[in-house]
């Protein structure tokens, strides 16, 4: 999916403290490490480390959105999300979302 999007346009920023770089990019150890303004966090990890994640993210005031892949699930995450005024996808594959909206 980070490499559709890629594709398409989008500033990918890779978050992974196990690599250097994705898709030849460098990769951040975590979202506070990242420089510049983050719209979108689109989260990769079990359902168990969403919440963690969500969380690093809400801590940044730049972050618009969250979005957990296809297969990830928090709803406590996610209402802590809503209740910050971030906009929280889950359980949905953003790259069919976006060939649907784009068509």
């Amino acid at each position: 999916i980070p490499s559709y999007l890629d594709r398409q346009g989008y500033e990918i920023v890779p978050v992974n403290p196990y690599a250097d770089e994705i898709l030849g990019k460098e990769a951040y150890d975590s979202l506070d490490e990242v420089p510049g303004g983050i719209d979108v966090v689109e989260v990769f990890r079990p359902s168990e480390e969403a919440g963690g994640i969500v969380d690093a993210a809400l801590d940044r005031e730049d972050v618009k959105a969250i979005w957990l892949q296809l297969g990830i699930r928090d709803d406590e995450a996610g209402a802590r999300a809503e209740e910050a005024g971030k906009q929280f996808v889950q359980d949905r594959c953003m790259k069919p979302e976006h060939q649907r909206l784009m068509s």
